[in-house]
């Protein structure tokens, strides 16, 4: 099982949102240095509803082989079209990664029974470890509790990111689902909760920039120090809220540039941040002193 502190990763741009993949190497070095325990390469982070086919299938390649087996990699494969979930998750098993994400698909609204049918088919056809995404405020479709307990029949669908912040909704999974079927929280916020709840880990934004605090507040969560983790989230608070001031990835991705990790490109219908939000994602960086 992964666990612990897993970074939903940023794909670098250059000015022109052509992928810059000398940046996405020094990233990914970045956080092998700081700890991270898993890479997500190309989820929602990643921008993987702008990437097309090609460089969503290679930005996890060349992230499979930076790696080079030192963390385990996830590669985010999800679609609105079954199909297309399927061909993208092949590609990531041929391309080396431990494991699969999968967005439940967003716009097309499946019913819980289209839900079940889509995840149970590509499990079908990759033999892959894969895992569930569920984070309704960008799909506007939401997997309930008695769905995900049915697909965790299925044997290589193996975790759920569970990204609605809804305590409760994961304390039901966790308690429900087999010990073995992985909880993540999606939501960085409420992550320290869940996993004191007995999550197995967090999926996270912030990670990308305070991976080394994301590691340990992840570790002592999962080990049960609620006072430890709980600390170090009041200190994160800051960076947390500043991830989401506009749309994720916007704010993460300026905030690296303020790092020195990368350049400010990220491709449209996304902009780089407002000039509005610059101090409040500065300060919170420099208040935990990650600038």
């Amino acid at each position: 099982m992964i666990t612990g502190s897993i970074v939903a990763l940023v794909t670098p741009m250059m000015s022109n949102g052509d992928v810059d993949w000398d940046a996405l190497d020094k990233v990914v070095d970045f956080h092998l240095e700081k700890g991270t325990d898993s890479i997500v390469a190309v989820g929602t982070t990643g921008e993987s509803a702008t990437l097309n086919c090609d460089e969503h299938c290679q930005v996890i390649k060349r992230v499979v082989e930076r790696v080079a087996g030192a963390i385990p990699v996830i590669a985010g494969t999800g679609a609105n079209s079954t199909q297309e979930a399927i061909e993208l998750t092949r590609s990531a098993k041929d391309a080396g990664a431990d494991a699969c994400l999968l967005v439940t698909p967003y716009y097309n609204k499946p019913t819980q029974e289209g839900l079940y049918q889509h995840y149970k088919t590509i499990a079908e056809a990759v033999d892959i470890p894969q895992i569930l995404y569920n984070v309704p405020g960008r799909t506007a479709c939401d997997m309930l509790p008695e769905t995900v307990l049915r697909l965790v029949e299925i044997e290589n669908i193996v975790g759920i990111k569970e990204a609605t912040g809804d305590l409760d909704r994961a304390k039901v999974l966790i308690e429900a689902a087999p010990k073995d079927f992985a909880i993540y929280s999606g939501d960085d916020g409420t992550a320290v909760e869940l996993m004191l709840l007995g999550g197995d880990g967090n999926i996270s934004v912030t990670a990308n920039v305070a991976p080394a605090e994301m590691g340990e507040l992840c570790r002592l969560a999962i080990a049960g120090d609620a006072d430890g983790a709980r600390a170090i989230q009041e200190k994160l608070n800051p960076v947390h809220n500043a991830m989401f001031v506009e749309a994720n990835p916007i704010p993460v991705k300026w905030a690296m540039t303020e790092m020195g990790l990368m350049g400010l490109g990220i491709r449209l219908p996304l902009t780089v941040l407002d000039q509005q939000y610059h101090s409040q994602v500065r300060e919170a960086l420099k208040t935990c002193e990650i600038i």
